[in-house]
């Protein structure tokens, strides 16, 4: 079951906020065709937000065809948005889990963080496609010690 979990002071509305979460669940397959989302009640009561917030991230989700609301029963699951071998990607995912908690132990706040990936993709979205590294080498991933000042992107 995913957990939302709503940054105020983001700038991005609340419902997007749900959705885009839905949407990385979905991608990272956390959540799987025919699961069940969390009622607006208990997302409501996790969240604090408006439960009217929550029904337009879900009538949103279902307009893209994400998820099927049946009254009386939820909210659940119709379509997958994981890439076929996604589950290959574990040990990466384990390796990001452990830079993470490195950056934590290192004083790294989320916002850090968030600015050192977003400075990552840039640099991979500007790059050209290139070979594999034969060494399999993940190359270098512990945080800067000091981190540059930085403005987050809103």
């Amino acid at each position: 079951m995913v957990e939302y979990r709503i940054d105020r002071g983001s700038g991005v509305p609340a419902y997007v906020q749900i959705v885009e979460q839905t949407e990385r669940a979905l991608r990272m397959g956390t959540l799987t065709v025919g699961d069940k989302l969390p009622t607006a009640k208990e997302v409501v009561a996790a969240t604090a937000v408006n439960p009217n917030t929550v029904l337009r991230a879900y009538r949103d989700m279902e307009a893209a065809g994400l998820v099927e609301l049946r009254r009386g029963l939820g909210t659940f699951v119709t379509r997958s948005l994981a890439r076929p071998g996604a589950e290959d990607d574990s040990p990466l995912r384990a390796e990001l889990a452990d830079w993470t908690a490195r950056a934590r132990r290192a004083g790294l706040e989320r916002a850090d963080v968030l600015a050192l990936v977003t400075a990552a993709l840039d640099a991979y979205d500007a790059a050209p496609p290139g070979p594999a590294d034969p060494s399999g080498s993940p190359g270098p991933s512990a945080p800067p010690k000091h981190p540059a000042q930085h403005q987050e992107n809103a």
